[in-house]
């Protein structure tokens, strides 16, 4: 397949912490899959806090979706909760903090990040993504 052609991939996930290991180790494998190896510690840690954000902070089902196209690796994670995500705090001052680091760690290394709601055949939540130039 030539590199620039677009590519999806989506991980359903129950509402285990497993799934993260299971998410991460499973973009390691795409990511190499698709010569984009150089990409995969930061989109790895991206994932992780993504999916470990859906699987903690909700009670239900989610997925880990991966895509490239023009030159950008998205990655997102949905779940079945449809409140916003907490805002981001500045990663600087969360430095000792234990827990609540997820969101500033993706603001501060994705080029781009942001959420939406979805709701699809009467069911309700949100989708949670990140980018990163894979060019």
């Amino acid at each position: 397949m030539p590199e620039s052609a677009p590519w999806e991939y989506t991980l359903y996930i129950p509402n285990d912490l497993r799934a993260v290991t299971v998410a991460r180790r499973t973009l390691r494998l795409i990511l190499t899959l698709h010569g984009l190896i150089r990409l995969t510690d930061t989109a790895e840690l991206l994932a992780a806090e993504l999916v470990s954000n859906a699987v903690r902070h909700t009670k239900g089902p989610a997925a880990l979706r991966v895509c490239r196209s023009a030159g950008v690796l998205r990655i997102g994670a949905w779940d079945a909760d449809p409140e916003p995500p907490e805002p981001p705090g500045d990663v600087d001052l969360l430095r000792e903090a234990e827990e609540g680091r997820g969101l500033a760690l993706v603001k501060a290394c994705a080029d781009l990040w942001g959420w939406q709601p979805l709701a699809r055949h009467g069911n309700r939540g949100k989708y949670v993504w990140c980018e990163l130039a894979a060019a």
